[in-house]
């Protein structure tokens, strides 16, 4: 067996080992990590050996921590990559040169029209009709777009959306509000194999998926970092976060909205931003919690995308694509069953 995986900010941490009557043996932990002392990776090895093929993430990051030597520094690695490794070896996981990526970069559409095509396009992936496909979105109107789960009447104000023309819709991953502009915010989506994060926790793919934007941003000059469980930030303050749903097809949606250019006080009117959690953030106003990339880079929004779709072909790979026609009448159709209907905004009141 022989398992890989790349540590988000982190190293490359590889597995081999045998499966031999249902325990793991001669197991072997490599890669450009780093370890003190020297006897912390035969400790590692010693802590994985016999232990049971199936067995969990946190199973084997526990049992790799117990083991450690009194003392010892970890630098690229960590006892939960040691697990993911291992389970991607189990499970057969792919890697993302494997696949042949498509990249979308279309013209602005309504917002239900952008949340029926990550349903549309997820759906294809899983399915087998369209191959692993990056997205960046185009906004044609200001909107509101609540997560799954979310209370309706508890996160927006709907008088004073409706006053100030921001569209309200609801997505089908879960998270928290946001609110978008045209020109305010870089949106995209990954529509992805369930084989990429296979044997990883939720946690730990959403680094996964979004470790090439943080590459990306550290190339505009951002000390950009993840902040679990689903947060892009930095020194000066957040920058976005991100969502996934995983459909029955097998494919994962996984997409990302970080601020550009915010108007934070007409987020404010619209939005329903609790005191509690404002002095959770240790602030006393919204205008400190999106931090916009205008700010930290003095870069044009174009510019940030294409130097960020850049950074993903240099590492993945990837040629230009288009929405086909039948997918967008497949989310047309969504648009007006589902993603525009009372029913489902209200879903939860």
């Amino acid at each position: 067996m022989h398992g890989e995986y790349k540590v988000p900010g982190g190293k490359l941490v590889v597995v081999d080992f045998q499966v031999v009557d249902g325990a793991i043996r001669d197991f072997r932990l490599s890669g450009d990590f780093f370890l003190e002392p020297d006897e912390t990776l035969e400790a590692m090895n010693a802590a994985v050996e016999g232990m049971s093929p199936s067995g969990t993430i946190e199973a084997y990051a526990r049992s790799v921590t117990e083991h450690l030597p009194e003392g010892a520094v970890l630098l690229g690695i960590t006892p939960e990559a040691v697990g993911v490794a291992i389970r991607r070896a189990m499970t057969g996981a792919a890697q993302w040169r494997d696949y042949d990526w498509q990249i979308i970069r279309g013209e602005a559409l309504p917002p239900a029209m952008h949340l029926a095509l990550d349903e549309v396009l997820t759906t294809e992936v899983g399915e087998g009709r369209r191959g692993p496909t990056l997205r960046i979105w185009e906004w044609a109107n200001p909107a509101i777009i609540i997560g799954s789960f979310q209370s309706l009447k508890n996160e927006v104000d709907a008088e004073q959306a409706a006053a100030e023309g921001v569209e309200v819709v609801r997505r089908i991953s879960g998270g928290g509000a946001m609110f978008v502009e045209p020109a305010s915010a870089i949106t995209y989506s990954l529509y992805v194999p369930g084989e990429l994060v296979r044997g990883m926790s939720f946690a730990d793919s959403y680094a996964f998926l979004d470790e090439w934007v943080l590459e990306g941003l550290k190339g505009l000059g951002i000390d950009a970092e993840y902040k679990p469980l689903n947060d892009i930030t930095s020194p000066a303050g957040k920058i976005g976060g991100a969502a996934q749903k995983r459909l029955g097809s097998g494919a994962v949606l996984h997409h990302v909205t970080m601020s550009y250019d915010m108007d934070a006080d007409k987020m404010t009117r619209v939005l329903r931003i609790g005191r509690e959690k404002l002095s959770d953030k240790g602030t006393k106003s919204a205008q400190k919690r999106v931090d916009p990339l205008r700010s930290q880079t003095g870069l044009e929004r174009a510019e940030i995308i294409d130097r960020l779709v850049a950074t993903f072909q240099q590492r993945h790979g990837g040629t230009a694509d288009a929405v086909r026609a039948e997918e967008l009448a497949a989310a047309q159709q969504l648009v007006e069953t589902k993603f525009l209907t009372p029913e489902w905004l209200t879903r939860v009141p």
